[in-house]
């Protein structure tokens, strides 16, 4: 359906994530061509919330950055919702909401009483008492602010819906998190490469386990056809609607199947958004990446699940710091996108077994064959823009003089400030596009019932196990 109506929001993301990468990259030959992106600051005086992410350009001001970042992303995705092939001005005019709401809440979240977390910073701050979220409580702030547009305000929902892409915000996000997390690698390289096999030793026992089980229940023990029990194995084990939709392609379901399916994913996503991250600071404190594993093996969808770990991270780091623990920051998110990247890489694979069992086995008819090009059709092309980042800087940070690595440091820090933007994004349009009245009025009760039972009856939980058994007792590097 992509290829009739234009570029894929899969592909899109690559580009405009390679577009922001490249442009950082300007500051390695001296070029500082982002410095100007707005960047938001820990605050008890709201006129010093903005600022830039470059010294470079503080003559801008917070608000004069904040209105060049709005009009240059509204022109960069303008021209990718031409690409899509959809109306540009409703989604200029629905991504123009998007955006001043979400950053109104990412502000919002970063209020001291909100995000500072160290006893120093409360006195620093002048006051006494804090949720110690870091800034990054702003995503929280995000999602519940979509949570309310999209279930007390549906008629402003459905105006900006054009531009309600988190999908297409979370992988233009992961894109860009290659290139940090390239950085953070080549800085701890034995222990980066540990965790990335960790990482596909843990999807493939996620894989093993949590599909057959899932497929097991929506048959046996509510009698699902198979139609139904396979997109829902995909959806709750695998990768929520990506794996969903690719599974119901490959079995042929009907378009209503991964449309339900999928509803259902994002549902249950927010409600793990808005409390497993909390549980894991409650009693995964003090073994970080295990809480970073057990956000990508629980949590469905990317956004979701990326978001998770970010949140995730931002709650240890802090009860850590007030402990006396400064670890270093990006390795626990880094941990759960890692983990989920290896999960997406397998969907193609995954649809492409399963469409072969089904055109071979179940329901065989005259002349199917199962194409091994539809592994690249089910391919999450994202992950290509991932990998391209993270190697370029790992392999130009491994050999990089103190000084070009101090300009790679900064180039990543400036495309991580789009990366937190997209985030913030993200986490305000699954709100958005979570309405839950109109989808239980559609019958998905007994849908929901499978995915309860199995998600909070038994993935959550062997997740945590998995996570465990793979990175128990492995630590982040100390900050600093």
């Amino acid at each position: 359906m992509d290829r009739a109506r234009g570029l894929s929001e899969d592909w899109l993301s690559v580009w405009i994530g390679l577009l922001i990468f490249v442009l950082s990259l300007g500051l390695l030959a001296g070029a500082d061509l982002l410095g100007w992106v707005v960047a938001t600051s820990v605050w008890n005086d709201a006129s010093k919330a903005l600022g830039t992410a470059s010294k470079a350009y503080a003559g801008l001001g917070g608000i004069g950055a904040l209105v060049c970042t709005y009009v240059a992303l509204l022109v960069v995705m303008s021209a990718g919702a031409a690409a899509l092939k959809v109306s540009v001005g409703r989604f200029a005019l629905g991504f123009t909401a998007v955006f001043w709401l979400a950053y109104l809440c990412w502000v919002i979240g970063s209020w001291a009483n909100f995000a500072v977390n160290t006893p120093a910073d409360m006195q620093k701050f002048g006051i006494t008492w804090s949720l110690k979220l870091t800034n990054e409580g702003g995503f929280i702030v995000a999602l519940l602010g979509g949570l309310f547009v999209g279930n007390f305000m549906p008629g402003f929902a459905g105006w900006m819906k054009e531009a309600v892409r988190p999908e297409l915000y979370v992988k233009t996000a992961i894109v860009l998190l290659g290139g940090f997390l390239g950085v953070t690698a080549a800085e701890k390289l034995s222990l980066a490469t540990s965790l990335m096999f960790l990482g596909l030793a843990a999807i493939i026992c996620a894989y093993l386990i949590f599909w057959s089980v899932v497929y097991y229940v929506a048959r046996v023990w509510f009698k699902f056809s198979r139609e139904w029990a396979a997109p829902l194995a995909s959806g709750i084990s695998i990768c929520g609607v990506s794996a969903a939709i690719a599974t119901g392609a490959a079995i042929r379901a009907r378009p209503v199947v991964a449309i339900m399916v999928s509803s259902l994913v994002v549902i249950f996503a927010v409600v793990e958004l808005l409390f497993l991250p909390f549980l894991a600071q409650a009693y995964l404190a003090h073994e970080p990446l295990v809480a970073g594993a057990w956000m990508a093996l629980s949590v469905k969808t990317d956004g979701a699940a990326v978001a998770s770990g970010a949140i995730t991270e931002s709650l240890i780091l802090a009860q850590n710091a007030s402990e006396g623990v400064n670890y270093a920051k990006g390795w626990i998110l880094g941990t759960a996108a890692t983990v989920k990247v290896f999960i997406d890489i397998f969907i193609g694979v995954w649809a492409f077994v399963l469409a072969y069992i089904w055109t071979t086995k179940i329901e065989k008819r005259e002349g199917d064959r199962a194409r091994a090009g539809e592994i690249w059709e089910r391919f999450p092309k994202f992950v290509i823009g991932y990998v391209v980042t993270f190697l370029l800087i790992l392999a130009i940070a491994l050999s990089a003089s103190p000084a070009v690595m101090a300009k790679v440091k900064g180039a990543m820090g400036e495309a991580n400030t789009f990366r937190g933007i997209f985030f913030i994004l993200t986490f305000f349009t699954i709100g958005v596009m979570t309405n839950f009245r109109k989808l239980w009025e559609e019958g998905i009760g007994k849908l929901a019932a499978v995915y309860l039972v199995c998600l909070f009856g038994f993935i959550i939980w062997v997740g945590l196990v998995i996570s465990w058994v793979f990175y128990g007792g492995v630590k982040p590097p100390l900050a600093g």
